[in-house]
């Protein structure tokens, strides 16, 4: 049960990512000043790919896979609404600190000695090496915007 309730906590905050990159995305893509929305998109598709790994896998696992983001969602949602508004800095430091609070999470599970092998498989070979490109990603970009 707890390996279960573990990879549902991160699929709610998988969904949360894709949701909140999508509402990035389109607002890069209707504001072009804001900036070119391309240097998102992978890590858009990168959430969605560990959505599918972690619903796979809590399948496999006899479990159910949540269907949405839940509260964490919503919240996540209004933050990266209002720093759209603001400008692309801001609504990518907003991105990077998601980014940084799900690697902090994948680096803690990682210590949860109860989780099963293949879950720390996943988190080892997949989810936070994903992460930390995504943060490299958007270090990148917050670098040129100081340029």
């Amino acid at each position: 049960m707890h390996n279960i309730e573990t990879l549902n906590e991160f699929l709610k905050d998988e969904l949360s990512a894709t949701e909140t990159y999508g509402q990035a995305l389109d607002k890069l893509r209707e504001d072009a000043k804001l900036g070119k929305s391309e240097d998102l998109l992978p890590i858009y598709e990168d959430h969605k790919d560990a959505v599918s790994s972690l619903q796979a896998l809590i399948t496999r696992l006899g479990g159910t896979p949540c269907e949405d983001s839940g509260a964490w969602g919503a919240w996540a949602k209004i933050v990266q609404g209002g720093a759209n508004l603001l400008g692309k800095e801001v609504a990518l430091k907003s991105l990077q600190s998601g980014e940084k609070s799900g690697a902090e999470a994948y680096e803690e599970a990682l210590q949860d000695t109860e989780l099963d092998s293949e879950i720390h498989s996943l988190i080892e070979t997949k989810l936070l090496p994903a992460q930390q490109a995504h943060i490299r990603i958007l270090d990148r970009l917050l670098g040129a915007e100081t340029d």
